[in-house]
């Protein structure tokens, strides 16, 4: 896959547009800023302490497009010009999007301050959309978002990107200690055709 991938989302009456990239290593400072949000700490199993943590999940989004298996997305504020963009404010990814498959995982986080304004369910929704584009010939017919129960945050965010609650997810302590949500999209049936 190539990391020229660039995907865009309008403004809304809440905020301004968004540019999706791929990670660079110039974005790590950022990470470094961003990270010591506790609520973010709370949501993700990551830890970024200092830029070197923050150089080394770069290079981990980096690793995922090289090998086709993760595919992780810088948000910025800004226009379709990369040379335009603003601050980062948040990451979308898509994971296990490979070919065959008929599903795939998606999962983001937004700044602190830029909560409220419409960036995960826009930059979701931009992403979505080209994981259905690019892999949806090969076989991508469903993306999944889960979340903790106790997101409920998360759940707006999926209602609002068009992702519908599907289960409840038993907890699988320690890695999920509580109840999770599953929620899903579901993708244009490959070689349908639309009738009026």
């Amino acid at each position: 896959m190539n990391a020229t991938v660039l995907l865009t989302a309008d403004a809304s009456p809440a905020g301004p547009s968004l540019v999706l990239r791929p990670w660079e290593r110039e974005d790590a400072a950022a990470l470094v800023g961003i990270w010591r949000d506790p609520a973010l700490r709370r949501w993700t199993s990551t830890a970024v302490e200092d830029e070197a943590d923050a150089v080394r999940w770069v290079r981990e989004q980096e690793r995922g497009w090289a090998s086709g298996e993760r595919f992780g997305f810088a948000v910025l504020e800004g226009r379709a010009d990369p040379g335009s963009a603003g601050a980062v404010v948040g990451n979308v990814v898509l994971k296990g999007a490979v070919a065959g498959a008929a599903s795939a995982e998606v999962g983001y986080w937004t700044a602190a301050h830029a909560r409220g304004r419409g960036v995960a369910s826009r930059s979701l929704e931009a992403m979505t959309r080209w994981a259905f584009d690019t892999f949806g010939g090969d076989g991508l017919q469903r993306l999944d978002l889960l979340h903790q129960a106790d997101n409920v945050g998360s759940c707006g965010v999926a209602r609002k990107a068009g992702y519908a609650f599907d289960r409840i997810l038993p907890a699988s302590p320690p890695a999920f200690p509580l109840d999770g949500h599953l929620h899903a999209r579901f993708g244009p049936v490959p070689g349908a055709t639309v009738t009026a």
